[in-house]
């Protein structure tokens, strides 16, 4: 690790995640890219001599137990072997390309470069920030037991076929994982064909990737090429699948589920083309190191699917069923702003699911789900020279966490906040004053800390302290972060306001092996009951302005499902927007074996492709909706929950989604737009 910023002359250009990385080693970026997405190693060599770390070692031990670790080495110059996939805010954005720049949406420019370029990109006086992509987080529906029928072909289907013909014209994107099973019946149509017209398979290998500079990587599979294999299967004797395979094949998978939701011949939107992108989510640490696997690859799919929706002369509504969890949770992250840059034009709707974060507490004894739920704190500081305590939990038990525990706290700018923070053992780290850091601290067990106190972020202007706490990967065998209840505790240097708002961002839980006699995990740290608060865990990504955000409606129970992520998000919007049904929702079953074609599953990601379908609908009857207006449709559409009124709730949103009624209301929008503004739009809507 480095003593030495090598970074400092350009230190408040750079997000502290992005420095405290890049003043790490290849050595050590090379073992923390298994765990950190937004970071790839590009040297074979580097690969090959840095063993993944899952061996137990005979380290030398001290009196004290301790291992005695190598000492730290000053890094003499920024590591060329490592590159970061970035988002780069512009203060000017027609200015020309800057280093490693793939594509631009507004102000924010996707970008990957090699972290010795960092310090050049920064002294572009064009660059006001950069930020690294969010850690992307696999979906994690629950699966409903025992076997299932197929849905009636009658229970998505809705309003006049001669007004929207089930969205004719209108392309459904799908950007999910585990793959999408192109030949199951719910999306062949009535000539044998498939209704999907492209997948781009972002860890794939199977076809050429789709060509353009910022898409040069995955495989592009074409209708053409999915429906020959269709055509073959039977003389072959395999699935249509297992000839144009996808990196991804997953029984029962997601995104085939929610495809089917939207867009299958028993879901939404009927007769919509189809295209989905798969988010390479890798399972083997070697392939985490050498993929990319953060929001800059959605910002990536949802570039694609505009692109696509252009060239066919389609609108489009995309889904995406995914989260993240960094950053302000106010749609001020750099793929939020890019996502509503792109989303301000007419034909286009973009829903995402709220999250299934919302489980305070267990139902049963052995309900554990709460884990995933205590990611929010919030309080205040009373007062200056008055203090506020949080407690963040680290998992025990035996089990070794290797993974990077990241706590961000964000507070109004008009305070001034100093942070300590206390170890398991009782031992504190001295006051980090405003605009002090340390970085890359080892710790008494070996493991390494990392507290930045920033001022007046510069994509929101809010103050925000970061606390990392980092494994030791370059040691052998490997130290995890001390298990037990971590304190942060924030002192009041000048207090106007006193509220602050943190989160945890999420970690999959992934098994990794074993350490030694422990078992070592990627897993989730979380907030104690005592600091944890039950609202504003919608993912960061559901925040953004021009985002439908939909909670997971119970239909049965006739409530929002327990474990839907609440809002509002940091700076006080209605977010999530609208409930949908996501509970126990039955649809296509993927890359079957046991010729089972159906499946139930349980979350927000179910709820989400039914908007997705609604909006399809929508765009289908009136082609120039901006996505301001099918937001509003729907809110103003909504029914309220039994009991409840037509106020927004931080659980439910504005109520319940009424498919009938937004048709009704965009035919009404419609009628009036055809007599006041005769002509035709570039997007085959309304001049």
């Amino acid at each position: 690790m480095a003593k030495r910023d090598l970074l400092q002359e350009h230190r408040r250009k750079i997000q502290p995640k992005l420095q405290m990385m890049a003043n790490g080693d290849s050595t050590v970026n090379a073992v923390r890219a298994e765990h950190m997405s937004c970071i790839t190693v590009t040297s074979e060599r580097l690969l090959s001599t840095v063993a993944l770390r899952r061996q137990a070692g005979n380290a030398p031990v001290d009196a004290k137990g301790l291992r005695r670790l190598p000492k730290t080495k000053t890094l003499k110059k920024l590591p060329s072997n490592i590159e970061a996939d970035v988002f780069v805010q512009l203060v000017d954005p027609t200015a020309a390309k800057v280093i490693g720049e793939l594509s631009r949406s507004g102000r924010i420019v996707r970008a990957r470069v090699p972290i010795d370029k960092l310090t050049q990109l920064t002294r572009d006086e064009n660059v006001s920030f950069v930020e690294v992509g969010e850690s992307i987080k696999a979906p994690r529906p629950s699966i409903t037991a025992g076997k299932v029928s197929a849905p009636q072909p009658s229970m998505r289907k809705f309003g006049k076929e001669a007004d929207h013909r089930f969205g004719e014209k209108v392309l459904i994107g799908i950007i999910d994982v585990q793959g999408f099973d192109f030949s199951h019946p719910d999306f062949i149509d009535s000539k044998g064909k498939t209704r999907f017209v492209a997948i781009w398979d972002q860890g794939g290998s199977g076809r050429p990737h789709p060509g353009q500079p910022q898409f040069a990587y995955g495989a592009e599979f074409l209708q053409t090429h999915l429906n020959s294999a269709i055509k073959a299967a039977p003389q072959i004797g395999v699935p249509a699948y297992e000839i144009e395979k996808q990196s991804q094949l997953t029984e029962g998978s997601h995104g085939t589920h929610v495809a089917s939701i939207a867009a299958g011949n028993r879901g939404v939107c009927r007769r919509s083309a189809i295209a989905g992108v798969v988010i390479s989510l890798p399972e083997e640490d070697l392939e985490r190191r050498k993929s990319f696997y953060d929001s800059t690859r959605i910002a990536d799919a949802v570039d694609y699917l505009v692109q696509l929706a252009q060239s066919r002369g389609e609108q489009l509504s995309v889904n995406i069923s995914l989260g993240t969890n960094g950053h302000a949770h106010d749609g001020s992250g750099a793929i939020g702003r890019y996502l509503d840059s792109l989303f301000s034009s007419p034909g286009y709707g973009l829903t995402v699911a709220a999250g299934n974060s919302g489980q305070e507490d267990g139902e049963t004894p052995d309900d554990i789900g709460w884990i995933m739920g205590r990611i929010h704190t919030s309080g205040r500081v009373p007062a200056a020279n008055l203090t506020a305590d949080v407690e963040w939990v680290v998992v025990g038990n035996g089990l070794l966490d290797l993974s990077e525990n990241e706590l961000e706290i964000w507070f109004s700018p008009q305070d001034r906040f100093a942070v300590e923070v206390r170890l398991p053992d009782g031992t504190w780290i001295e006051k980090i004053n405003p605009l002090e850091y340390i970085e890359n601290r080892r710790l008494a067990d070996g493991s390494f800390i990392s507290i930045y106190n920033e001022l007046h972020h510069p994509s929101n202007g809010a103050n925000h302290i970061s606390v990392f706490l980092s494994p030791n990967l370059a040691s052998d065998p490997v130290v995890g972060i001390t298990a037990g209840t971590w304190v942060v505790r924030l002192h009041g240097i000048e207090v106007r306001d006193g509220r602050f708002d943190g989160w945890v961002e999420r970690d999959d839980p992934r098994r990794l092996g074993r350490v030694g006699d422990r078992e070592a995990w990627s897993f989730p740290s979380f907030f104690t009951k005592k600091s944890m608060i039950d609202n504003s865990t919608v993912s960061s990504l559901g925040c953004g302005n021009r985002v439908i955000t939909v909670a997971n409606l119970d239909e049965a129970g006739n409530r929002i499902n327990i474990s839907s992520s609440q809002g509002p998000s940091r700076d006080g919007r209605t977010k999530p927007d609208i409930a949908a049904p996501g509970t126990n929702i039955v649809a296509a079953k993927g890359f079957s074996t046991d010729d089972e074609r159906w499946i139930g599953m349980s979350g927000t990601s179910m709820a989400s492709p039914f908007v997705t379908g609604v909006v399809g609908l929508m765009l289908a009857i009136e082609p120039n909706l901006t996505s301001a207006q099918i937001e509003g449709i729907i809110r103003s559409t909504a029914k309220p929950l039994p009991g409840a009124s037509f106020a927004w709730v931080n659980d439910a949103g504005f109520g319940v989604i009424d498919p009938e009624a937004c048709l009704r209301e965009t035919k009404r929008i419609k009628t009036r737009i055809d007599r006041t503004e005769p002509g035709s739009g570039p997007n085959g809507g309304h001049q």
